[in-house]
């Protein structure tokens, strides 16, 4: 099995997911969620994890969940390792209890954050739980809307400080940023690169240079060589235009769109080879992703593009 790329460091923050071995439930009932949940206060107290939401499904559970000493691996280790042995001992069972192992996306927090939260949150809802978020007992939601004393371990302040001001407060301020995706699928994992990292341009790039940048390709590490890879312009823009040929502008923007996101190369040496200045590759490509996120039919088309253009297969 191919192994996930773990990239850690201080203060890193991460959308953490584990699921039951064979789609399986790791909670039978309220004990086994609070235990989980004393697991996340031990990971707090003994590695200061920092916890900013969660939430407790029947097979799976989701985290996001800050690093202050870089120590991903560890925690959950402790976190995953610790309750498997509660639940093997307290259910008379032996073997994994996850499936694999655990999904880490490093994320940009500040762009981020307050959307996967929602997201988080959202999953009972999603799942025909309850129809309500705050219904839902296993979950830091009431905590954010302040229906509910948070524990000790649970920092909502990070997320809550986005929605200070405007004569509401914080919290009632985050309930109407989560009910107003009630009903609505869309997720910010979409925008997750090689499955490991979710953020801007920029951010991908520090992460590339300062974690990525000059570590050796290994197969068993596949989203390594997805994200170590850098394409060749000419590359990108002969494959778009060869699948591309009634619409020479859209082609052209494009590939600059995914010159910009895919090749590795700086803004000057796209707009060398485009023949336009950085500040147009930056508004150009500003300007595909602004009309991805808003129209699904785009987002479709590009998507049957991707699919088709062989250099960019996955």
């Amino acid at each position: 099995m191919a192994r996930p790329l773990r990239i850690e460091f201080p203060g890193a923050y991460y959308h953490v997911t584990a699921r039951g071995n064979e789609r399986k439930d790791i909670f039978k009932d309220n004990r086994d969620r609070e235990q989980f949940l004393s697991y996340l206060k031990s990971a707090y107290l003994r590695y200061k994890a920092v916890i900013h939401v969660y939430c407790l499904m029947s097979n799976h559970y989701h985290l996001l969940m800050e690093t202050p000493r870089g120590n991903l691996s560890q925690i959950m280790r402790h976190i995953n390792g610790a309750y498997t042995t509660f639940y093997n001992v307290r259910h008379r069972r032996s073997g994994h209890l996850f499936q694999g192992r655990y999904i880490a996306i490093l994320v940009e927090a500040d762009a981020y954050a307050g959307e996967l939260s929602r997201y988080v949150h959202l999953n009972p809802v999603r799942a025909g739980i309850v129809e309500m978020p705050e219904k839902y007992k296993w979950s830091s939601y009431p905590c954010y809307i302040g229906s509910k004393e948070k524990p000790e371990w649970l920092a909502v302040d990070f997320i809550l400080e986005y929605f200070k001001g405007n004569g509401m407060s914080s919290f009632a301020r985050y309930r109407d940023f989560v009910m107003s995706k009630v009903g609505n699928d869309d997720s910010p994992l979409e925008g997750t690169v090689a499955s490991t990292i979710l953020g801007s341009d920029n951010f991908i790039e520090k992460i590339h240079e300062n974690f990525i940048k000059g570590r050796e390709k290994n197969r068993d590490l596949p989203a390594l060589s997805k994200l170590s890879s850098s394409p060749d312009i000419n590359e990108i823009y002969n494959s778009i235009k060869s699948v591309i040929r009634d619409d020479l502008s859209f082609s052209r923007n494009y590939a600059i769109y995914l010159c910009r996101n895919f090749s590795g190369k700086t803004l000057k040496e796209i707009g060398k080879y485009f023949g336009i200045s950085e500040a147009a590759v930056s508004q150009t490509n500003y300007r595909f992703c602004h009309k991805l996120a808003k129209d699904k039919k785009l987002k479709k088309r590009i998507d049957e593009l991707l699919r088709k253009i062989t250099l960019f297969k996955v």
